[in-house]
């Protein structure tokens, strides 16, 4: 970063007149943000020295043996012991070094073998406990104690990775392919590592989308946590394989042209003691705030203190962890509402700026975001960051020097409510066609954001996917593809058109949860007490999509479609969409992006629709249908002409245009083929 440019002016208010009443707010902000950096690293062109704690504590092999470390403030004795001392918590003490770092080096080669089970045993005061060490970069389950032991993990050999050329280009707007991986096989279990990466990452290539987000990969003991409640965060999660299998996966996705963003987890820790980071050293406030403002009252996890020094070292750390060794090629930020405010954004609309500027916000959290994003483009600067923040912070995804908090991309979190909201209230014929236009489109100025119409959260027991919610009962009988009812093929079509709609329109870039694109008929209950552990309904069942009797066929063929027409014609890559037409008595929506025409029919057959062009940006000429959600290939009855040509033509009192039939519940994409 040009540390000069942290001095000039801040354009975020140029960017948006809106905020000039709150300069003042923005400015504090910055100089919190330019304090911290000099208190981390001074004067200092990057922060990659800075966040290079995993090079430091843990184990490491040394020339005549290995050395450990571990930052334990509070702690009075701490003692290493596991497998390679038969289990003795007496033999092998650790000597307190400065800044209340502890420290042992072991002498031999084979003093310590990789895959050994190992734990600190631990005093504070009076009180003895047994603790994994925090940078542990292996976790499993100890047969016999059936608890998880951190393991000793430092393979001579590195990883054998071939993907040099690709992580070095620059990436075009992100498609993304939102995965997990346990729950990723059509078996009833957990999937593993490289299981995703031969079974379904060529399916995600064969759709066309150009990154996966992963979830769930920072290790958790409770595997139902969807990998929101995290205890190790250096380390890969155990339940799908060894380390060098996600390394596997990864160097696989790139081979494949796909990049992998991690979805990290820095909003709050898991609460469990003895596992994680909870009273490490025997305190409360050595990586967490101090009492109930450590607490988050919604989730019941711990709450990082981001004002501390050493809690930023570890987090950032963390980063540049998962970055270097597992070349993952950014991230997905979870939970950043609940961290860049007091209250968490609980219970806030955020209906005016004057909530994002108050007492309210943390400006510890935004400065740590801030930090984050300049180090991880500093070590890479291709990587991806993306923003959960459903709260719409101005200047999110702006850069640090503007003034921002230097995201490329924000969730548009309010997409999917709307859906939802949509389908649950409101018949089709009273649908609003100016506020769907207005929800897809309305987004800070010059912040990108990532479209979606359906979270993984709607996929969960308690909730329905937009097709469940449309089809209910019928998912269960009307999915063979002879099958023809009101409902049923209401819910075909919607599922095409709600997805064309909103990654044509809304967004610099789209996402998808997996298995929703062939619109999965099943939710996700994970294995628990009340459903007898079973992993039935925690699986994906790629069967289904494979079965030609099946609708879900046309569903996918048709995401495949319409995802390769985005990346082969890069149309996310222009930034905005050019409004043509809307009808709000036809619920008819036209508009042009990225070179091509689109028309969006949400209710009645018409014969003659007027393709209202503009001149100067659509242009005369003529124009032929080049994918249609009514297509014999995708389910529809195959009304729509592809190989007719469409000429422009000026018509009195209507302009220039062209007619075109539009049958009911379709959409259509027409390209311009000449003069």
């Amino acid at each position: 970063m040009d540390i000069g440019k942290l001095y000039a002016p801040y354009q975020i208010t140029e960017i948006d007149p809106w905020l000039a009443p709150h300069a003042g707010d923005i400015e504090l902000r910055m100089d919190r943000f330019k304090e911290k950096r000099w208190q981390l690293v001074a004067d200092a062109p990057t922060l990659e020295s800075f966040a290079n704690g995993h090079l430091f504590f843990g184990f490491h092999r040394t020339k005549k043996g290995w050395v450990f470390r571990e930052w334990m403030p509070g702690a009075d004795e701490v003692h290493l012991f596991g497998e390679f001392n038969g289990w003795n918590r007496d033999s092998h003490p650790l000597d307190r070094v400065d800044n209340g770092v502890w420290e042992i080096a072991l002498e031999g080669k084979d003093s310590l073998k990789n895959g050994q089970n190992v734990k600190l045993w631990v005093r504070h005061g009076d009180e003895w406990f047994a603790r994994l060490p925090a940078y542990s970069t292996r976790v499993a389950m100890d047969d016999e104690t059936k608890t998880l032991c951190s393991q000793v993990w430092d393979p001579e050999e590195p990883y054998p990775w071939t993907d040099a050329e690709f992580t070095a280009r620059k990436p075009d707007a992100p498609l993304i392919y939102e995965a997990h991986v346990g729950m990723s096989q059509d078996k009833e279990g957990i999937g593993t590592y490289r299981e995703f990466a031969d079974n379904v990452l060529p399916r995600v290539r064969d759709l066309g989308y150009n990154t996966v987000q992963l979830m769930a990969i920072q290790e958790h003991p409770y595997y139902g946590s969807f990998g929101y409640q995290v205890t190790n965060f250096f380390a890969a999660a155990h339940w799908y394989g060894e380390p060098d299998d996600l390394k596997y996966l990864v160097n696989k996705a790139h081979s494949m042209e796909i990049r992998v963003l991690l979805d990290v987890v820095h909003s709050h820790a898991c609460p469990n003691v003895g596992e994680g980071l909870q009273l490490q050293d025997g305190t409360e406030n050595q990586y967490f705030l101090e009492g109930g403002q450590g607490w988050h009252p919604a989730w019941g996890t711990k709450l990082f203190n981001y004002g501390r020094v050493e809690v930023l070292h570890f987090l950032l750390s963390n980063l540049k962890f998962w970055q270097t060794e597992y070349h993952f090629d950014g991230f997905r930020f979870d939970g950043v509402t609940s961290m860049i405010y007091h209250d968490h954004g609980l219970g806030s609309a955020f209906t005016n700026y004057d909530m994002y500027f108050n007492m309210n916000t943390d400006l510890e959290a935004l400065n740590y975001l801030q930090l984050a994003n300049e180090l991880i483009h500093e070590v890479n600067p291709y990587a991806t960051t993306v923003s959960e923040d459903m709260s719409g912070m101005p200047g999110m995804c702006l850069p640090v020097e503007q003034g921002g908090i230097g995201f490329d991309y924000r969730l548009a979190m309010g997409e999917p409510d709307y859906w939802i909201k949509l389908l649950k209230d409101t018949r089709d014929e009273d649908w609003n066609m100016n506020a769907l236009w207005h929800e897809m489109t309305t987004r800070r100025p010059q912040e990108k954001v990532i479209g979606y119409c359906e979270s993984h959260d709607q996929a969960l027991v308690g909730d329905k996917t937009i097709i469940f919610r449309m089809a209910d009962a019928e998912m269960y009988t009307g999915m063979m593809k002879e099958y023809h009812s009101i409902t049923m093929d209401r819910a075909i079509e919607l599922h095409k058109i709600i997805r064309l709609y909103t990654m044509s329109l809304g967004g610099n870039g789209y996402l998808n949860f997996m298995g929703n694109e062939f619109g999965h008929p099943e939710w996700i209950d994970f294995p628990r007490e009340g459903n007898g552990w079973s992993y039935k309904y925690c699986r994906r069942q790629w069967s289904l999509v494979d079965d030609k009797r099946l609708k879900y066929e046309w569903l996918n063929d048709f995401d495949k479609a319409m995802i390769n027409l985005a990346k082969d014609r890069k149309l996310l890559n222009d930034p905005y969409a050019v409004s043509l037409w809307i009808d709000p008595e036809r619920k008819i929506i036209t508009f042009s992006r990225g070179g091509l025409l689109f028309l969006f029919n949400f209710h009645n057959s018409y014969s003659e629709q007027r393709f209202f062009l503009h001149a100067h940006t659509t242009g005369e000429g003529t124009y032929r249908v080049i994918l249609s959600t009514d297509e014999e290939r995708f389910g529809g009855p195959g009304l729509i002409d592809h190989g007719y040509e469409y000429h422009t033509a000026y018509a009195e009192g209507r302009g220039l245009g062209f007619d075109v039939y539009s049958p009911c519940r379709t959409a259509m994409v027409l390209e311009r083929i000449g003069d």
